[in-house]
C-alpha cells in the first residue's frame, strides 16, 4: 500500500483502556496527487458478538446494560444488545462462548460464524466478528449479568423475534438502536426464522400489451393465477386484485374496461387490498398497473418479490 498511503508522524495521546493515537499521513488521490491528512484513531482491540436464537419458539436472547457514550449523546444510556466482548488475544469463537456465558448464563453449543465488520471505521480500529448459535431453555446454566469485578450489571432478555424487530429504531429504553444487534436481528429474520404465512398480492400485466383482446387478457390472468397454488402450498395466502376489483367496478356501473368508472376504481381498489397484504409478487412484462402495486408496496414498507423462488416457506 506504499503506493497509496505513506505514514508520517504518529503521536500517542492516551494509553489507558485503549490506545488513542494522532497520525499524520499522505494519501494519494485518484487524480494521482499526494494529500497530507491528520486523523485520530482509537484502538481498543478486536471483538466478537453472538445472537442466541431458538427457531421453534421464534425467540432470541439479548441483554440490556448501561452505556455511557450513548448517555452523553442524548440517550438514556440503557441499550438492548447481543452478547459481545473484546477478544483480549483469544480466538473469536473461544472468546464469544465465554462472553455469552458471562453475560446471559447460557452454555453455547455449535456456533455459526457469519462475517467480520468494522463498526466505526472513521475513528475506531476494532474489527467485530459476528456469530449466531441456537439455544434450548435447558442451556441456561447460570444467572448471567456479566462480571461484577468489571463493573458489569446486565439484564437478560428473552424476546420473540417479531417483538425484537419491532423495537428496532425506537429510541426509548426498550428500543434497539445498537448497530451490531440490528444487523444480527435482521440476519436472523431473513435466514433463521421462517416467516408466518403471508398474504401476497400477485401483480402482473392485465390489460397491458393486449390491445383489449379478451383472449390475451385471459392469458395474462392465467399467468398470475399459475402462481396461486405454489404460494398456497408454501403456506401463504395468495390474492389477485382482479378477483375483487373487477366485480367492484361492475357493481359501480362500469360498462367496459377502461371507462371512467373502471379507471376510478380498479387500481385504487387493488391499492386498498395491498394495504392489508404483507407482500407483492411482481411477475410478467411491462405493466403500469403492476408497477404501481410495487411502488405502493415499497411506500407501505411491504416486501416485494420478483420470483416464486425468492419467497420463503411459511
Amino acid at each position: 500500500m506504499q503506493d497509496r498511503v505513506k505514514i508520517g508522524q504518529v503521536q500517542l495521546l492516551s494509553d489507558d483502556r485503549g490506545v488513542l493515537k494522532k497520525t499524520t499521513y499522505a494519501l494519494r488521490t485518484r487524480a494521482g496527487e499526494w494529500a497530507e491528512q491528520t486523523r485520530e484513531t482509537y484502538d481498543r482491540g478486536n471483538g466478537a458478538t453472538l445472537l442466541l436464537y431458538n427457531r421453534a419458539w421464534r425467540k432470541v436472547v439479548l441483554t440490556r446494560q448501561f452505556r455511557l457514550p450513548a448517555f452523553v449523546n442524548g440517550h438514556d444510556g440503557f441499550l438492548v444488545e447481543t452478547a459481545a466482548g473484546l477478544l483480549d488475544g483469544a480466538h473469536p469463537e473461544e472468546r464469544i462462548r465465554a462472553e455469552v456465558m458471562e453475560e446471559t448464563g447460557y452454555r453455547v453449543g455449535a456456533v455459526c460464524r457469519l462475517w467480520d465488520a468494522f463498526m466505526s471505521p472513521g475513528s475506531v480500529t476494532e474489527r467485530l466478528h459476528f456469530f449466531v448459535a441456537e439455544y434450548e431453555p435447558g442451556d441456561r446454566v447460570g444467572a448471567g449479568g456479566g462480571l461484577v469485578e468489571e463493573g458489569e450489571d446486565l439484564e437478560v432478555l428473552e424476546l420473540g423475534i417479531d417483538e425484537a424487530m419491532a423495537r428496532i429504531g425506537n429510541s426509548s429504553g426498550s428500543g434497539i438502536v445498537d448497530g451490531k444487534t440490528i444487523m444480527l436481528l435482521q440476519y436472523a429474520q431473513l435466514h433463521l426464522f421462517a416467516p408466518p404465512g403471508m398474504m401476497i398480492l400477485i401483480a402482473g400485466p392485465y390489460r397491458s400489451g393486449t390491445e383489449g383482446d379478451p383472449e390475451r387478457i385471459a392469458r395474462n390472468v392465467a399467468a398470475m393465477e399459475a402462481c396461486v397454488l405454489p404460494l398456497y402450498e408454501a403456506g401463504h395466502l395468495p390474492v389477485l386484485g382482479e378477483w375483487l376489483g373487477l366485480p367492484t367496478v361492475r357493481l359501480a356501473g362500469s360498462q367496459h374496461e377502461g371507462d371512467a368508472v373502471y379507471d376510478a376504481l380498479f387500481h385504487p381498489h387493488a391499492q386498498r387490498l395491498l394495504a392489508r397484504c404483507d407482500a407483492v409478487l411482481r411477475i410478467g412484462g411491462a405493466s403500469s398497473g403492476a408497477d404501481l402495486m410495487v411502488d405502493t408496496a415499497r411506500a407501505l414498507g411491504k416486501r416485494v418479490y420478483r420470483s416464486l423462488a425468492d419467497i420463503p416457506l411459511a
